[in-house]
């Protein structure tokens, strides 16, 4: 058997429809220990978090604002996956995907927003002052010595993971979008060409690496404060360029939004009665695919984004954790909607159900509107800022797994590794080493899963406390 097929078959256990039911159980479980906070405390998580968007706020050493704190997590979340992972997700699953998206989103609000309380109330200070948190701390400091070993295997298969998908997928991901977008003008990125590793590799697409590693790296090595005050600047004009643009889309084709929500909901329980005819889509690939998005999306149960928020200056656990509900709703309820929406009303007709598609369906969507060179500028720009932001953030993330498991100096050679491998991303089609990532990615759910379950208590008297005041 090949490394290959090996990885496959491990793929298919991390992301399969156990690892999805244990991750949207978890939600559910911690929904009813909390008492449905994300319905019931909606307002208030949007007041405490949305509505101070525009308020002063103010961070000491070491730490940042809690705007700061959800716009780098955020920033990892909002990546390539929230366009070309929903078109795939769709295409695949069927209309029906979209709403088994939304189920996995409305729960995994209350799994993001107890690893954020779990992150704040657990969290310590590194030997730079910096706050750091994560399911490594709240495995260490709160479930106690018997689980150290948990918390390294968390940050093993973190500081790996980081390097396929948060670092080479999105930086390929850039520089193929921006080849299409020359490529769309009358240019041509394969007419100058290198040879690197027995592939032809467009040199545009190693200046794009060249530019991505420079940004990274004058970002990264400034150290917190720096990531959060660029993410808190980058997030909001990129999803407000996106969500701009897609609503156009929706706005041009509101004649068929009836008929795309009629699609949406027939085809959760029967993808043949939403595309009227037999396309054999099942109704578990249909939940298996809106699920996994959802889940890979807002990345709620993977123990990623703990590690950004800990760094609030924010010290209620629980006025935290309102951003984690934020968090997964801006990801998936609006953003991945909203693709969900462009892909289906702009390009629906050019769909082959049952096949992976990605960007090209959804710059068709939009070239739809603003015709082919604007659509496929729109596409890029998007994709472009998404990924930038997500490269970022998961620096970030590994370099918090490997300082928690060999110190602060391994943490900073870390990080040179890591804006080298950008290059080798954005040069090389590297689907092995994708796959890989992309299996350690889920894997790192499971430690962080087993320290919710056994903290939950924490969580529920945490949130008592909170609002019994």
């Amino acid at each position: 058997m090949s490394v290959a097929e090996i990885v496959k078959i491990l793929n298919d256990i991390a992301w399969g429809p156990w690892m999805l039911l244990l991750l949207v159980g978890t939600g559910v479980y911690l929904s009813a220990r909390v008492g449905f906070i994300q319905f019931r405390r909606f307002g208030y998580a949007m007041r405490n978090t949305l509505g101070k968007v525009f308020s002063r706020q103010s961070a000491g050493d070491g730490e940042i604002t809690p705007f700061q704190a959800v716009s780098t997590a955020l920033a990892a979340t909002v990546g390539t996956g929230n366009i070309a992972g929903v078109t795939g997700a769709i295409c695949v699953g069927g209309p029906g995907a979209v709403f088994w998206m939304w189920i996995s989103a409305l729960f995994g609000m209350v799994t993001k927003y107890a690893e954020v309380v779990l992150a704040i109330r657990y969290r310590e200070r590194n030997a730079q002052g910096d706050w750091v948190g994560g399911p490594m701390y709240y495995i260490r400091n709160g479930m106690g010595k018997q689980w150290r070993w948990l918390a390294v295997v968390f940050c093993v298969l973190g500081a790996l993971a980081a390097f396929g998908i948060g670092n080479m997928t999105q930086v390929n991901t850039i520089a193929t979008s921006i080849n299409t977008a020359i490529d769309s003008f009358g240019g041509s990125t394969a007419a100058f060409t290198v040879k690197l590793l027995g592939q032809t590799v467009p040199v545009s697409s190693l200046m794009t690496g060249a530019v991505v590693a420079m940004i990274v790296g004058m970002v990264l090595f400034g150290g917190i404060k720096r990531i959060g005050a660029v993410a808190e600047l980058m997030v909001p004009v990129m999803a407000a360029i996106y969500i701009a643009a897609s609503l156009v889309i929706v706005a041009f084709h509101l004649d068929s939004l009836g008929h795309v929500f009629a699609m949406i909901f027939q085809g959760a329980f029967s993808a043949d009665a939403a595309l009227g005819g037999a396309f054999g889509i099942t109704i578990m690939t249909t939940i298996q695919k809106g699920v996994g998005r959802g889940v890979f999306s807002n990345e709620a149960g993977l123990g990623s984004a703990p590690m950004a928020h800990a760094a609030s200056s924010e010290s209620d656990p629980v006025k935290q954790g309102m951003y984690g509900i934020f968090e997964v709703f801006m990801d998936t309820i609006v953003i991945c909607t909203l693709t969900a929406l462009t892909l289906l009303c702009g390009a629906g007709d050019k769909i082959v159900w049952g096949q992976s598609a990605g960007v090209e369906l959804i710059s068709a969507s939009f070239s739809s509107v603003f015709g082919a060179q604007v659509g496929s500028m729109v596409v890029a720009v998007g994709i472009t800022l998404f990924a930038l932001s997500t490269i970022l953030s998961w620096s970030l993330y590994g370099s918090r797994c490997c300082e928690y498991l060999l110190g602060s100096k391994a943490a900073r050679v870390y990080q040179i590794l890591f804006v080298a491998v950008i290059l080798v991303g954005a040069a090389l089609e590297l689907e092995l080493v994708w796959n890989i990532a992309d299996t350690l990615n889920g894997f790192m759910a499971l430690p962080n899963l087993v320290a919710l379950l056994g903290l939950s208590p924490v969580v529920v008297k945490l949130t008592k406390e909170h609002f019994s005041k």
